[in-house]
């Protein structure tokens, strides 16, 4: 990719680091490395594919398009994989023509639905009466931990989508939700793993946690759990009011544990983090040196209350717009992670607009739309105060910021007083959680579609 001019689009310059970040994750890009050696044909062993998560659909793919010059077309290979609606990538041209090896279905994300519990009691049964011969690819995004569903004894469907949208609107950190979604399933925290013993397994997961940590990926599905019972009733306590009484006290006595390090069936898991956020904000990091600029990453860890984030940033920024600190103009300062939203329901009295978070048509007393990047994006502009000279993008890798339908939000130094002009208060869109309503009227959302990764939060600041 040959970069734009910096200072006559910085608009489009933004969205070019953004697509080098993108496309540094893309599944095909980073799975050949990582394919183990099929079963022996002597053995009679099966390669089953499972997975879940934003980036399935394109893993399964990049799996199976590899997979006639790693292990031949006659190499036995099948499974499924589930992802989010509207995530499942077109055939690439290699395998049009070809009989699909993997399916791919489609569920809910962030609130898991019954199609998601539908196509895990469907892995789970694939991994049953699998032996030492066979082989196990798991194939993990983020995203999974809502897309492989399987409550926990005691718990429905609807106590798991009831303390989810709670935990999402809570501000709870994604290790944090994580560990009550291990408990509160049949098949993440490793479960899945045990399910498939005596069989190799062997997982590729593409990273969207701060850390990187193969545990917290869409809850470690393949993966020992080092967190306790106990870590995720505390959590429940803290943050929600809806866990049944007779889960309080599975978790209270210990009995929704998970397999913890050390545990014997791990002993024939392999797990390759195949893509990581800091890799995706180097990619960008070059493009922007290619166009004359320094390039400062900040971290690939980030994490915490996104409007608070983005005045971070924003006090960084002016910093160095004037000259302070050790940062030379011009340049570009990325960072990516996972923030958090708390939403904020509005007095009665205060007018809503658009949809709420949860895709339902907006009232007042309930909040606004917007995602992560575009909380971030409000914080920013209202930190910037029209500061010359400084544009930002904070964007989903995914190509989705939250429940809605743009991937991010542009920042620029004139944001405020064309909001303003329009006769729109930030303060009133921050309130009740609305960045869609105060963006769009801007014309600065950033829509992409599905990308078909997932390596979280990415945050561009061009300084000139």
């Amino acid at each position: 990719m040959t970069p734009c001019n910096p200072r006559r689009q910085p608009r489009e310059f933004l969205e070019q680091l953004y697509q080098a970040a993108v496309t540094r994750a893309l599944p095909l890009h980073n799975t050949s490395a990582y394919l183990p050696p099929p079963p022996t044909r002597a053995s009679g062993g099966r390669t089953i594919v499972l997975g879940a998560g934003k980036a399935a659909g394109a893993m399964a793919q990049a799996v199976e398009a590899l997979w006639a010059a790693h292990a031949g077309w006659d190499a036995p290979l099948s499974g499924l994989v589930v992802t989010r609606y509207g995530h499942t990538p077109p055939r690439p041209a290699s395998l049009v023509g070809l009989a699909q090896r993997i399916e791919v279905v489609e569920a809910a994300h962030p609130v898991p639905d019954a199609a998601g519990l539908a196509a895990s009691e469907r892995i789970m049964a694939m991994a049953q009466g699998l032996t030492e011969h066979d082989l196990v690819l798991c194939l993990i995004s983020g995203g999974g931990s809502s897309l492989l569903t399987l409550p926990a004894e005691g718990l429905t469907l609807a106590d798991k989508q009831r303390i989810n949208q709670e935990l999402l609107a809570s501000g709870a950190s994604i290790g944090e939700m994580n560990c009550v979604r291990k408990h509160l399933s049949r098949i993440k925290g490793g479960r899945l793993a045990a399910a498939c013993a005596p069989a190799r397994v062997v997982t590729l997961a593409i990273s969207d946690v701060p850390g990187d940590d193969p545990s917290t990926i869409a809850s470690g599905p393949t993966v020992p759990d080092a967190t306790t019972c106990l870590d995720a009733l505390q959590i429940l306590e803290r943050y929600t009011h809806s866990l049944p009484a007779s889960v309080a006290d599975l978790l209270r006595n210990n009995a929704l544990e998970t397999p913890k390090p050390g545990d014997p069936i791990f002993a024939a898991q392999t797990v390759h983090v195949i893509a990581t956020p800091q890799q995706s904000l180097e990619a960008a990091a070059v493009l922007a040196r290619q166009a004359g600029l320094a390039a400062y990453i900040l971290s690939d860890e980030m994490e915490g209350e996104s409007r608070e984030v983005g005045k971070v940033h924003a006090a960084l920024a002016r910093a160095v717009a004037r000259g302070q600190g050790a940062w030379q103009k011009p340049c570009v300062i990325l960072s990516g992670g996972e923030t958090t939203v708390t939403v904020r329901k509005p007095a009665a009295s205060t007018p809503a607009m658009g949809l709420s978070a949860t895709g339902q048509a907006a009232t007042p007393g309930k909040p606004g739309r917007g995602g992560r990047a575009g909380e971030f994006c409000m914080g920013l502009a209202l930190a910037l105060q029209g500061q010359a000279s400084v544009w930002g993008l904070a964007a989903d890798t995914d190509g989705i910021d939250g429940v809605e339908d743009n991937a991010g939000t542009f920042v620029a130094p004139d944001t405020l007083r064309k909001a303003e002009q329009l006769g729109m208060k930030i303060n009133d869109y921050l309130s009740r959680n609305d960045a869609y309503g105060y963006f769009e009227p801007l014309g600065d959302l950033l829509f992409t579609g599905p990308t078909h990764t997932n390596v979280n939060d990415f945050r561009a600041l061009l300084i000139l």
